[in-house]
């Protein structure tokens, strides 16, 4: 990250990423409540295909080039597609903890492949709050139980949840428009789930009020406006901070569930959170000025 960004910038940039994983965490419980009129895989198309049409609008009527960089967009898109069909279909073998835990996992597979992606190390603070975020995740979800079949596609989730990341970082730092290639994810996302959809012969019905409604939630807060924070930020904020401040999703998760979702605290999560925000507080620290390759 460039030292002659803005101050205020560098703060809307995170503040833009704390707001993503807490719209992330608030859906915890919604997707529950929506899973019972609707099949997963088709909530995942509808919400980005819903979203995609509403940026397509926009990028029409600003007149942006709808196919620039298209290439880069769709490896952008298979990457998150690659995230959210197995961590869902995932979450029907395992338990929510273990799921929880391994998609956490992503905090130390961003540092690992940094360097094959980005072209920088990681710095010895970054590894360090990577580490303090995972041991916070460890103590939240519960830790991994009986490694399973959902646990390996979940696993194969947290991996491509990294390289989004990475891959994030390297595109927009090297210009590319957020507004454009956020209306290419959610395009092809979206058409890709229906395609799984129509070769598995899934129900594309919705066949819920309350599952309607949530789908239209999910596609304008958690994913157009999340998604495009998200990538307008990594313009300006490291891929590691990203992961860290990302890493706090199921800390909102709990919170909402506390709040809005009427469970009762539990002290164990409590502690993992606070060891997740000292994560945050660690790469926030001065450091020496990073070594480029």
């Amino acid at each position: 990250m460039s030292n002659n960004v803005p101050k205020h910038k560098k703060f809307l940039a995170d503040a833009g990423l704390f707001y993503a994983a807490a719209v992330w965490g608030a859906t915890f419980f919604m997707v529950k409540d929506a899973l019972a009129g609707i099949d997963p895989v088709t909530l995942v198309a509808y919400r980005f295909l819903i979203a995609g049409l509403i940026m397509l609008v926009f990028l029409i009527a600003t007149k942006r080039p709808i196919l620039k960089d298209l290439r880069r967009g769709t490896v952008l898109a298979l990457l998150l597609w690659s995230l959210y069909i197995p961590q869902t279909i995932g979450l029907g073998y395992t338990t929510a903890s273990n799921s929880g835990f391994i998609t956490g996992l992503f905090v130390i597979f961003v540092p690992i492949f940094m360097r094959s992606v980005v072209n920088r190390r990681p710095t010895v603070r970054e590894w360090i709050a990577s580490g303090v975020a995972l041991v916070g995740l460890w103590i939240l979800t519960g830790g991994l139980t009986d490694f399973n079949f959902g646990d390996a596609l979940t696993l194969i989730a947290t991996v491509t949840y990294a390289l989004h990341v990475l891959f994030s970082d390297r595109y927009m730092k090297g210009g590319m428009d957020p507004y454009i290639i956020s209306c290419q994810q959610f395009l092809i996302i979206g058409l890709l789930s229906l395609l799984t959809g129509l070769i598995f012969g899934l129900d594309f019905g919705i066949h819920t009020t309350t599952a309607i409604w949530i789908t239209l939630f999910l596609a304008l807060f958690p994913t157009l406006s999340a998604f495009v924070i998200q990538m307008w930020a990594q313009r300006i904020t490291t891929p590691v901070k990203v992961s860290l401040i990302f890493a706090l999703e199921p800390v909102f998760a709990a919170i909402f569930a506390w709040t809005l979702g009427g469970e009762i605290p539990i002290l164990h999560r409590t502690l993992g959170g606070l060891f997740v925000f000292a994560a945050l507080v660690i790469s926030g620290l001065p450091a020496r000025s990073v070594h480029r390759r």
